[in-house]
């Protein structure tokens, strides 16, 4: 009598490392050609503003987030007090509290490799991952946050160099933060109900203008914060109430 055994099917290997580091940086073309002009822009204002070059790098390294390194240029160039720009720094930034949600940060198991990814997870990393929440691995996930630095360090490095060689300072180059925070807040308001919001943004900076024109863009953000709190606690009652209804 003979037993016949039938060996297990085996689950088909998974991707190499080289394929999901290879995947990763694809992912993240799209928003790094994005990044690398505004890189760019940030590294001429480093310059123009009278700065060392090395603080382009440094500040893309100390404190990786672009919309706050350009709005830091300026805080540092006027002398602001250091608990002002902490606290900036925090208004600013606050969102990526958030971001940690829904970030696959969990496929990370090197603690080395997580706390990067906690550093590195800026608006263009949680966006990809928001748009693709499946299939990602450690190394397909830091390859896309790793290039994403690169490409802003990059632009920084090349606008610092496109400094050195021009004749000149551009006029009007600071305006790139207005323009990248007008684009952001136009691309958030797409619908009705983000609409109150803008309002509620126009009403805060307005009153901060008013109320502390001298530290207005503190106590704007500060502003903004507590009136979507009562937006949203006010958005909580309403619901309650149609539901006892």
């Amino acid at each position: 009598m003979t037993v016949s055994t039938t060996a297990a099917p085996q689950a088909p290997p998974g991707p190499s490392r080289r394929a999901e580091i290879a995947a990763g940086v694809r992912l993240s073309l799209a928003a790094g050609l994005g990044m690398f002009p505004i890189g760019i822009a940030f590294g001429l204002l480093v310059v123009q503003a009278g700065l060392p070059w090395w603080v382009a790098p440094a500040l893309s390294l100390a404190a990786y987030a672009g919309s706050l390194e350009l709005l830091l240029i300026g805080l540092i160039t006027t002398a602001t007090p250091l608990a002002t720009i902490a606290l900036t720094t925090l208004l600013v930034n606050f969102r990526h509290v958030f971001y940690a949600f829904s970030f696959p940060l969990h496929v990370v198991r090197n603690r080395v490799a997580k706390a990067y990814s906690v550093y590195a997870l800026i608006d263009e990393a949680y966006a990809v991952t928001a748009a693709s929440r499946d299939g990602w691995s450690s190394w397909r996930l830091l390859s896309t946050q790793i290039a994403f630095q690169v490409y802003w360090v990059g632009g920084g490095l090349a606008g610092v160099a496109v400094a050195s060689v021009m004749p000149g300072p551009i006029k009007g180059l600071e305006f790139a933060l207005c323009a990248l925070f007008v684009t952001l807040t136009l691309d958030a308001a797409r619908s009705r109900g983000q609409v109150p919001s803008l309002l509620l943004a126009g009403l805060a900076f307005t009153a901060a203008i008013v109320l502390a024109p001298d530290a207005a863009l503190f106590v704007a953000l500060l502003l903004f914060v507590l009136l979507l709190l009562g937006r949203f606690a006010l958005g909580v009652l309403r619901s309650r109430r149609g539901s006892d209804a």
